[in-house]
């Protein structure tokens, strides 16, 4: 048979990858067809042999392309996809459908046997039905009962699915289509159709209605009376039922039922997946229906097999299966779960620990050994951990000896680290209550761990415990003298604090003044870590919480400290003004007492502004003839200048107002500068009400812009309160909106075009209180313009103020 003209489009490269290539199979017998795809294909080897059997691509596109394919060419692929995805549903529905095609009914059996009940899902175990209708159906009664019982077995596995509606439907239907010979038969069927329609009428399934109608229509058919009774007995349930069916499809909903199982990778899709199964995990288990217990486990049960399908390479959700079994009272259930979650993920120690837990809590000490020693096997691989950990188990299980035994013969182990020497030692001087022993064990690892800091510590805590002050000093002294000086940094800052807690004043100071003398030479800090600072003395009369200083005066130490460091070092002006952005323990152990983080993020105060009431607009700013109503608002804002390279001056805040809105930006505009820390309330309102705000959009002819302009000549130098006060140059689109302004002021007042004219000076916040109080004392005037608005008063005002 020849496979001519097949295109396939494959992405060979992780998923993560972009590399995608194309085979083109052209005239090529199955055989090197089959051949060319599994050597190219799924083995994921791309031109970086970097295989990734997971590739959904690819696996979609080989089952695909196995569709085409005769059975016996087929089968390899199947079984490969299989072999990655074994959880597949679809995968196993292509596979069976294909030995079905074919009549092969002893493969399709074993296939069935293989992934039903690893696969609860409908499709697929209605594909078995069908199979069992059309095996059995030419057998007369023996092929009818058979067919009952596999109608049965799918609805004990699969009858609880909320798409399992079909199902119910097409179970009743086959007890409706037997045959009855006898009065005797007839009433076993109806009893039989009446016991499949009352299970079917409580179950929350996307068909339950339709169900329920159908039943009230059977039960009537056969006795009105009997019907009344049996029906008000489950209307309740079935209210419940449906009830449950719309909360619970809210949960399904979110659910992709076509998702291939694949391990995490942390991707936003699989982590909304694991929060939907999550929830609708939580949801059946708090029995919403309110059902026995048995059916509402059996139900939780059927929810993690389902899950299991499509985060089969979760170990947490093995484990809180596991853990829920064994906390409903079903340890062997648990202990099957852990089995399956051990072949899933034959590499997780997570599940291997969690496993032998249960094996050891139920007295069951052989299983659990065994599950250890599985973690033992591999010496190459072998971690620390596990041998920390069975060294524990048998001190548990076997007694003192036992442990001792075998730590004294794995020391020899490739990855026996110091790790398992601390254990081993604090075990028998916490436990065994051996402390002779423990120091022998520290000596002993000693001898193979002295470069190792970490165990230094460790052995000093331990000595710390024994009051053996003396061997502490020559256990540091030991380790200082083989250790580099990058290396000690963390043994000399424990060395001083030992000093300084048990020590006399004159042996700290010779150990502070050693340790500084050693960490000069590591080229971190210099000559500058020979010198006597505040620092020392904050560290040597501190105690836990407690500190010589206030928290200011700490937060300020930390910061010379960190300048002393980077004094001789090229740091831009940002960097300097932040300050140690990280504050950590520094080699004096000094560090902020702030009950905030630790992690301390100062603000770059090179860009701050002191706020000055009596500022002037324009204040660093050099002086312009030409003045605007935005130059004085939108000043502070711009502040600070900067500098450009030909003397002037560039306003960043210029580069902003470009694309700002007319009327925004004749709000800004038409803003007063603030005397006081906070503006006016009034004020600003009735600079809003009488400002001309355009409606308009820039592109658009200025006369369409509405032009209410208070009453009085526009002056160029000076406001209404006499102020004589510079402003700076406007650029960009400050100009054009000025001469924009200008222009609707000239046509409304008939004054000539010049464009060195400027916009109307804003008046003074003074200025207003002024007219507020003249206004309050002429209240009889005010009040004889009753329709006018508060902006055209304020502005009638302003007029007669300045005129």
């Amino acid at each position: 048979m020849l496979v001519t003209g097949l295109f396939l489009l494959l992405r060979v490269g992780p998923r993560d990858s972009a590399s995608v290539s194309v085979f083109q199979i052209s005239r090529l017998t199955t055989d090197a067809f089959l051949e060319t795809l599994i050597q190219f294909v799924w083995l994921g080897e791309n031109i970086t042999g970097v295989a990734d059997k997971y590739n959904v691509e690819t696996a979609e596109i080989l089952a695909n392309s196995a569709l085409h394919l005769p059975v016996a060419q087929a089968a390899p692929i199947y079984e490969q996809l299989l072999s990655v995805f074994p959880t597949a549903a679809k995968f196993w529905k292509q596979y069976v459908e294909a030995y079905m095609a074919v009549n092969n009914d002893d493969a399709t059996k074993q296939l069935f046997s293989r992934c039903l009940l690893i696969c609860l899902q409908v499709p697929l175990w209605r594909c078995y039905i069908r199979f069992i209708r059309k095996v059995y159906e030419k057998k007369g009664t023996e092929g009818q009962e058979e067919t009952r019982k596999a109608f049965d077995f799918m609805l004990s596995h699969v009858g609880s699915d909320i798409s399992s509606g079909p199902i119910w439907l097409e179970y009743i239907t086959f007890l409706k289509s037997l045959p009855a010979l006898n009065a005797q038969e007839e009433s076993q069927r109806m009893i039989a159709i009446r016991k499949a329609y009352q299970r079917a009428v409580v179950t929350p399934t996307h068909h339950v209605e339709q169900l329920w109608k159908d039943y009230e229509n059977f039960e009537n058919s056969v006795s009105r009376q009997l019907a009344k009774g049996l029906l008000s007995e489950y209307q309740s349930k079935y209210t419940s039922a449906r009830a449950v069916y719309r909360e619970r499809k809210k949960y399904c909903e979110e659910i992709d039922w076509n998702m291939l199982a694949v391990p995490p990778t942390g991707s936003y899709k699989e982590e909304q997946q694991w929060i939907a199964w999550k929830r609708l995990l939580t949801f059946e288990k708090g029995n919403p229906q309110r059902i026995d217990t048995a059916s509402s486990n059996k139900r939780i049960i059927f929810t993690y097999e389902q899950c299991l399908m499509y985060l089969y390479h979760y170990p947490d959700i093995w484990y809180d299966y596991a853990t829920w079994n064994a906390k409903s009272g079903s340890i062997d259930a648990a202990i099957k779960v852990f089995q399956r979650a051990l072949k899933a993920l034959p590499d997780s120690e997570m599940l291997r620990y969690a496993f032998a837990e249960l094996e050891e809590s139920r007295g069951a000490i052989a299983a659990a050994k065994k599950l250890y020693e599985s973690l033992l096997t591999d010496s190459i691989n072998t971690t620390a951990l596990a041998h920390i950990q069975f060294i524990r188990f048998l001190r548990r299980t076997e007694g003192v000896e036992a442990a001792r035994k075998y730590f004294l013969d794995a020391r020899k182990s490739p990855n026996f680290t110091y790790h398992v020497y601390v254990a081993y030692a604090l075990m028998a001087f916490c436990q065994d209550k051996d402390p002779k022993l423990a120091h022998n064990v520290f000596e002993a690892g000693l001898k193979r761990f002295m470069h190792e800091p970490a165990y230094i510590l460790e052995y000093a805590d331990f000595l710390s415990r024994l009051n053996d002050d003396r061997n502490i000093r020559a256990l540091f002294e030991r380790a200082l003298s083989s250790l580099p000086p990058e290396e000690s940094i963390e043994v000399w800052k424990r060395f001083t604090q030992f000093e300084q807690m048990y020590g006399d004043l004159d042996s700290t100071l010779k150990v502070e003044q050693r340790r500084k003398e050693a960490l000069s030479r590591t080229g971190e800090e210099g000559a500058s870590a020979l010198e006597d600072s505040l620092q020392d003395v904050v560290s040597r009369y501190s105690f836990m919480d407690l500190w010589p200083c206030s928290s200011k005066d700490l937060d300020h130490l930390v910061r010379q400290e960190w300048l002393v460091k980077n004094i001789n070092k090229k740091v831009d002006k940002s960097a300097l003004s932040n300050g140690p952005g990280i504050v950590d323990k520094g080699p004096t152990g000094l560090t902020s007492n702030s009950t905030t983080s630790a992690t301390v993020i100062y603000p770059d105060t090179s860009q701050m502004v002191i706020y000055d009431p009596r500022q002037k607009p324009g204040t660093g700013i050099s002086p312009s003839t030409t003045a605007t109503g935005a130059s004085s608002a939108l000043n502070a804002l711009s502040n600070p200048m900067v500098a450009t390279g030909g003397g002037g001056i560039m306003n960043p805040f210029d580069e902003m107002l470009k694309a700002t809105s007319p009327a925004l930006f004749t709000f800004l505009a038409n803003l007063p500068a603030v005397e006081g820390p906070t503006p006016n309330v009034d004020i600003v309102l009735s600079i809003c009400l009488q400002s001309d705000i355009p409606t308009g959009q820039m592109g658009k002819s200025p006369t369409t812009y509405p032009t209410p302009i208070p009453t009085g000549a526009a002056r160029s130098t000076s406001g209404i309160s006499g102020s004589n006060k510079s402003h700076p140059t406007p650029s960009g689109s400050s100009l054009k909106q000025s001469r924009d302004k200008q222009s609707l002021k000239r046509k409304d007042i008939g004054q000539d075009d010049d464009e060195t004219t400027t916009v109307q000076s804003q008046p003074q916040p003074r200025d207003f209180f002024r007219i507020r109080q003249m206004k309050k004392a002429r209240g009889a005037a005010s009040s004889q313009t009753g329709s006018a608005s508060y902006g055209s008063a304020v502005s009638g005002d302003l007029s007669g103020s300045t005129g």
